[in-house]
């Protein structure tokens, strides 16, 4: 019975060492301290919290952690750091500012991020990013009093000024990707009833939501995000016709959304927005583009001011938006400034005063730009440690992730496969024909399981990369930047499933197992990786692909992967086995019970 990885259980030391690391910096995420002569930054491969000292411009010191940081926040009196690990069984870090020492460790969900201390100073609320909830955290006892569910993904929060509500953004949509809508959304909790009051939809099309960040005054949330034109056929890419680079924005009070703002130009996009921060006297809202290597800095009281003119002027719909905005490629012509950054992969962002400071995952490195110094401002980049030499697969993952080379710039591969993953969508790329959008596929394992798309066209994964930047991103990479992809795609290993139990198949899981076996599911999802490699007509092709044959799919990472079958018709998993499960005639079918034993099982893959 193939399981998944096992989970090593760590014991966590943490010190103030010099970092001698083979391991790849990666720096994410980066906060200042309250006087702002600090900034903390995260080295999420390197296992590391470097401390730069902002005055002197130079490294103080860095925490060795044994554990991979996922995010990072401060605590409320300035004393202490809070830091989440990415592991399934993660943990919540609370660590001395002054010599690094840990004070307590409090265990939370899988893959935690975006700690937040409430402002009475007793709770913690973290998100658990596969376990599609957020925990609320006793910090005197670090015993969690509720979990509350949210949508999907949760990886980055805010809490309203009066600490009443937490604005939670959900990274992928949820539901089934054959409707006429399909967005990302994002959560509102009360914190005193400890249950979800709204759920903002954004615009159609609207995934990979990666960060949030509340205005000085309190007044707005924005939110940093792709916005997929998943409803056209792939035949180019020109003005933005198959993603355009978003900044959507919600009023704190109502919990209402208020507009979106595209970060592109009519002829260059801005490829994957990340990180988001408001300068402290609102004047300025500045973005990391992770893709195309730079920093977008707006005049936020004039966007402001567009955005109420163009509702003065326009009727709203009924998700309390116009969509004037939403497709204008010219509304920040004027009101924006977009900076080069020197490093590769910029996602964090600080900013102290008028300068910002923007950590570069793939360089191991942070830009410093004076924001007031417009276009032509001058980038001074630091190290923030011993990076590596790139290997194939380092480089591969860059390439996947870099849109500068696509044409005008406005996707790389990660803006459809998110983490290498899916952005629950459909899309229509012509492979196998106009009109029969297919649902984007798991990039893991994809070069050990020929052939490749739903319909098996390509005849390998090798094919399907050359295909994609030559179909998707409209450019050839030299064959040697298309092996490095191969390479990292190679690489790729599952992240365990939140269903297992001690690294292990569940009771239920382990009772679906036999169903499995029993209803004959293994007769096509055989061997480790749950696939014999082969085209079957199973009755799902409709239109013209009725009497079509699919690919069987890998079952691995299923948890993960939703929404199911090739066209995304499947919300859950149990749909998807009450639908569609191919058996002979004299076959009772499944009961209650079965499905859910069965849907247990695969969602423990």
């Amino acid at each position: 019975m193939m399981m998944s990885s096992v989970l090593r259980a760590w014991v966590l030391v943490l010190s103030i060492v010099p970092v001698l690391c083979s391991e790849y910096l990666s720096p994410t995420g980066v906060i200042t301290s309250q006087s702002q002569e600090y900034l903390y930054i995260i080295n999420s491969s390197a296992k590391s919290i470097v401390v730069y000292n902002v005055p002197k411009k130079q490294i103080e010191k860095t925490f060795s952690l044994n554990e991979n940081p996922s995010d990072i926040a401060l605590s409320n009196d300035g004393e202490s750091l809070y830091i989440t690990t990415q592991s399934a069984q993660g943990k919540v870090l609370i660590v001395s500012l002054d010599d690094g020492t840990p004070r307590k460790t409090i265990s939370v969900g899988h893959t935690p991020m975006a700690p937040i201390e409430s402002t009475n100073g007793k709770e913690l609320y973290v998100c658990n990013r596969f376990n599609n909830s957020v925990s609320f955290i006793d910090l005197a006892s670090g015993v969690e009093i509720e979990e509350v569910s949210v949508v999907r993904e949760p990886v980055s929060a805010v809490l309203s000024q009066d600490g009443t509500k937490i604005f939670v953004a959900n990274l992928l949509p949820n539901g089934p990707a054959d409707g006429d809508y399909i967005s990302a959304n994002i959560s509102v909790i009360d914190t005193e009833k400890r249950v979800v009051t709204h759920e903002i939809l954004l615009p159609n099309g609207t995934t990979g939501i990666r960060k949030l960040t509340l205005s000085p005054d309190g007044m707005y949330i924005y939110a940093t995000h792709t916005l997929a034109r998943y409803q056209v056929p792939t035949t180019q890419l020109t003005k933005g016709w198959m993603n355009t680079n978003a900044l959507s924005i919600i009023a704190t009070n109502e919990s209402r959304f208020v507009g979106t703002v595209l970060l592109d130009q009519v002829n260059r996009g801005a490829a994957n927005p990340w990180g988001v921060q408001c300068t402290t006297d609102g004047k300025r809202l500045c973005v990391t583009h992770a893709g195309t290597h730079e920093i977008s800095v707006i005049n936020r009281l004039g966007m402001h001011d567009k955005l109420d003119k163009v509702a003065r002027e326009t009727q709203t719909n009924e998700q309390g938006y116009s969509g004037s905005t939403d497709m204008d490629l010219s509304f920040l012509v004027g009101l924006r400034n977009r900076i080069a950054l020197k490093g590769r992969g910029p996602r964090g962002l600080a900013l102290v005063g008028s300068t910002a400071y923007v950590t570069e995952y793939f360089s191991g490195t942070m830009s410093i730009v004076d924001i007031n110094a417009g276009v032509n401002a001058t980038v001074d980049m630091v190290s923030l440690g011993n990076q590596p030499p790139d290997s194939v697969v380092r480089k591969g993952e860059f390439f996947f992730n870099d849109a500068s080379r696509c044409f005008q710039n406005w996707q790389s591969c990660t803006t459809c496969h998110p983490d290498s993953r899916v952005d629950g969508l459909n899309w229509d790329i012509l492979n196998d024909g106009i009109g029969n959008p297919k649902n984007v596929k798991n990039m893991l394992y994809a070069h050990r399981t020929p052939p490749t798309t739903a319909t098996g066209i390509r005849a390998n994964a090798e094919v399907s990369v050359r295909a994609g930047f030559t179909f998707i991103e409209f450019t050839v990479l030299p064959e040697d930047d298309m092996k490095a992809v191969d390479e990292y795609l190679k690489s790729m290993r599952p992240t365990p499933s939140p269903y297992l139990v001690n690294n292990a198949l569940s009771p239920l899981a382990e009772q679906g197992a036999v169903v499995f076996k029993k209803e004959r599911c293994h007769s096509c999802h055989s061997g480790p990786l749950y696939t014999d490699m082969k085209l079957h007509e199973v009755g799902t092709g409709k239109g013209q692909e009725e009497g079509q044959g699919f690919d069987t799919p890998s079952l691995i990472e299923m948890w993960r992967t939703a929404p199911y079958l090739h066209d995304g018709r499947y919300a859950e998993i149990k749909e998807l086995i009450k639908n569609h499960n191919p058996r002979s005639d004299d076959d009772d079918g499944l009961n209650a019970e079965e499905v859910n034993q069965l849907a247990h099982f695969l969602l423990s893959l």
